[in-house]
């Protein structure tokens, strides 16, 4: 009888593609998902979790993305400042409206990665996130995904 030997990746033999994602009207966690598994490499027969085999991930138009139901006034992100008492919170919809809206889809990605590892910090150095449609990765010739008609449940309108 013969055996089937599964194959595993060697970081040598890793090709990684570029990829770009547009995320205007896309909802957050859905998006969130499709990056994570881009970025470990799971779209892929040869994956293998020991690893870096995922694909470098731009993202455009970052500050467009949208929350389903009330989570834009709902949904809190806390941190801890160190000192006693030093407890903060501040909403989505602060977030995405303030300085850095890029963060929410930064911080939803990176929880959905393996925790506290160093693959997942080097995953992450993987992924580039814009708020506007322009991005400096022109010359890596990246693939551009069509996020929003994979499946109608990807957009949100309003």
């Amino acid at each position: 009888m013969q055996t089937k030997i599964t194959a595993s990746l060697k970081p040598a033999d890793v090709t990684k593609k570029w990829i770009v994602v547009d995320a205007q009207d896309a909802v957050v966690g859905r998006l969130a998902s499709f990056i994570a598994m881009r970025l470990r490499g799971k779209h892929l027969a040869t994956y293998t979790p020991h690893v870096d085999c995922g694909d470098m991930v731009v993202v455009i138009n970052a500050d467009k993305v949208k929350f389903t139901g009330r989570k834009l006034e709902q949904k809190t992100y806390y941190w801890h400042t160190g000192y006693p008492g030093g407890i903060k919170e501040r909403k989505a919809g602060a977030i995405l409206n303030g300085r850095f809206p890029e963060r929410i889809l930064e911080k939803a990605v990176e929880r959905m990665l393996p925790k506290e590892s160093p693959l997942a910090r080097a995953q992450m150095t993987h992924l580039r996130i814009y708020n506007s449609a322009e991005h400096p990765h022109e010359a890596q010739a990246p693939e551009v995904i069509d996020f929003k008609g994979l499946n109608a449940k990807n957009v949100r309108s309003a």
